[in-house]
C-alpha cells in the first residue's frame, strides 16, 4: 500500500513537472522571437480615415475630465470624434467633457462592464461614418502622431490593430513592477507572436478595429469581465490578422498599491479561467478540424500558469527538492525556476536595467506573489460585482520622449 501511495506521489509530480516545464518552453521561445522581430517600411498613407475614439469612463471623474481633454486635443491629420461612455459619472463631469467638444454617451447597467458599455455606445452614437474605432482606458494618453500611425496602419490593410501600452508613472516601485510585467507581457505575447506571423494578444486599450468588424465582435459580448480575450477569441477563429504597432506607443497609468494589484489580478485571472473552460474543447476542434493553430494558440495561452505564481511556484518547488530529494531529480525545478528567470531577464527591455528602481521593484516581487495567491483565492467576486482598477489623479510621468 505504501509503495502504490509512494508511485503515485511520484507520477503526480512527475506531471506537474511536465505541465511547468511545457510553460516555461513556451514564454522562452516567444521571448528569444521578440527579439527577431522585423519591422515594416513606412509608406504614403494613400487616405485619411474617420476615426472615433471609444473611453469607457466608470465613476473616476477627475481621471476622465484630464484624459479626455488630452484625448481632444490629440492631433491627427485626419477627422476623428472622442465619446466619452459615462458609467456613474456626475452631471458637472458630463457637462466639462461636452465642453472639451467630446461626445458623452451616459449609461446605467445593474451590473457594468465594459464590453457592455461599448456595445451600447454602438448602437446610439451618432455623427459620421466612422472607418475606424480606437478604444482607451480612462487613464490612457495617446503619444504624438499616434493616431497617423495606426490610420497607416489601416491603409497597409489591417482590420485590427494592437499598440504599445507602456506605463506613463514610475512613481512607486509597485508601478515599477507592474511596468516591468507590462513590457515582459509586451515582448512575449506581442513582439514574439508577430515575429513568427502570428497575432499578437489584444490587451483591452490602445487598440483599434475596423468599426463595423467591432461592432459585430461586440454584438455577442455578454457580461464577461475579459471582453479584450472575447475578441481575440473571435478574431482568431474568423482567421483575422491582428497587427501589432511596436513603436506606436499609448501610455497607461500602472499600478501603485498592493490593494489594487490584487483586484485587477483577480480580473485578470477569473478572464483566464473563464475562457480556459469555455474554449479549451473548441481549441482542438479548431486545430484538428479546421487547422486553426491561430485560434487553439489563444487556448494554449489561457492554459499557462500566471506569470507570477509560476515564478513563485518554481521557487517554491525548487526549495522543497532540495531539501526533501535526492539525486539529479533534485535539481529539475531549481533549473526549472532559472530557465523562467532567464526568459523573464531577455524579454525586459535594457532600459529599465539601468534604473535603480529595478531592484526596489525587485523585493517587492514576494509581497506580489502573495497579492497574486489572494487574487486566486477571490475570483468568485468577479461573478457579483465589476471590479473595475482605481486610477490616481496626475500620476508622475516618466519622459515620454524616451521609449521603452
Amino acid at each position: 500500500m505504501m509503495n502504490i501511495l509512494v508511485y503515485m506521489i511520484l507520477i503526480f509530480i512527475f506531471a506537474i513537472g511536465v505541465y511547468l516545464l511545457l510553460n516555461c518552453i513556451y514564454l522562452l521561445f516567444f521571448a528569444i522571437a521578440g527579439h527577431f522581430l522585423v519591422y515594416k517600411e513606412k509608406r504614403v498613407v494613400a487616405s485619411y480615415r474617420n476615426v472615433v475614439i471609444f473611453i469607457p469612463a466608470y465613476k473616476e471623474n477627475e481621471v476622465i475630465i484630464e484624459s479626455s481633454l488630452r484625448a481632444i486635443k490629440h492631433v491627427y491629420e485626419g477627422k476623428f470624434d472622442v465619446c466619452v461612455i459615462a458609467d456613474g459619472l456626475n452631471q458637472e463631469t458630463v457637462s466639462k467633457i461636452i465642453g472639451f467638444g467630446c461626445n458623452v454617451i451616459e449609461v446605467n447597467f445593474e451590473r457594468s462592464t465594459k464590453g457592455k458599455s461599448l456595445l451600447y455606445a454602438m448602437d446610439h452614437i451618432e455623427g459620421p461614418a466612422y472607418d475606424i474605432a480606437l478604444i482607451l482606458d480612462i487613464d490612457n494618453i495617446m503619444d504624438k502622431g499616434f493616431l497617423d500611425e495606426v490610420n497607416a496602419a489601416f491603409d497597409r490593410g489591417a482590420k485590427v490593430v494592437q499598440a504599445h501600452r507602456t506605463a506613463k508613472n514610475l512613481n512607486t516601485p509597485f508601478a515599477f513592477l507592474d511596468a516591468c510585467n507590462e513590457e515582459i507581457n509586451n515582448h512575449i505575447y506581442r513582439k514574439g507572436h508577430a515575429a513568427v506571423g502570428l497575432s499578437p494578444a489584444l490587451i483591452g486599450s490602445g487598440m483599434a478595429f475596423e468599426y463595423n468588424y467591432l461592432h459585430n465582435l461586440l454584438k455577442d459580448i455578454g457580461e464577461t469581465v475579459g471582453e479584450d480575450k472575447e475578441m481575440d477569441f473571435k478574431i482568431a477563429r474568423d482567421r483575422t490578422k491582428i497587427v501589432y504597432l511596436n513603436d506606436t506607443y499609448v501610455f497607461d497609468e500602472k499600478i501603485e498599491d498592493a490593494a489594487v494589484f490584487t483586484q485587477q489580478r483577480t480580473r485578470w485571472i477569473a478572464a483566464q479561467i473563464e475562457f480556459f473552460k469555455k474554449y479549451f474543447t473548441q481549441g482542438f476542434i479548431e486545430l484538428f478540424k479546421n487547422g486553426n493553430f491561430e485560434f487553439f494558440n489563444k487556448v494554449l495561452q489561457s492554459m499557462l500558469v500566471p506569470r507570477m505564481l509560476l515564478l513563485g511556484l518554481l521557487g517554491l518547488l525548487s526549495i522543497i527538492s532540495i531539501l526533501f530529494l535526492k539525486g539529479e531529480v533534485a535539481f529539475f525545478f531549481p533549473v526549472l525556476f532559472l530557465f523562467l528567470c532567464l526568459t523573464l531577464a531577455i524579454s525586459l527591455p535594457g532600459k529599465f536595467y539601468k534604473d535603480k528602481r529595478l531592484w526596489m521593484a525587485v523585493v517587492r516581487i514576494p509581497y506580489a506573489l502573495w497579492c497574486m495567491v489572494i487574487a486566486l483565492f477571490s475570483i468568485r467576486k468577479t461573478k457579483s460585482s465589476f471590479l473595475h482598477t482605481p486610477h490616481a489623479v496626475n500620476s508622475e510621468t516618466h519622459d515620454h520622449s524616451s521609449k521603452i
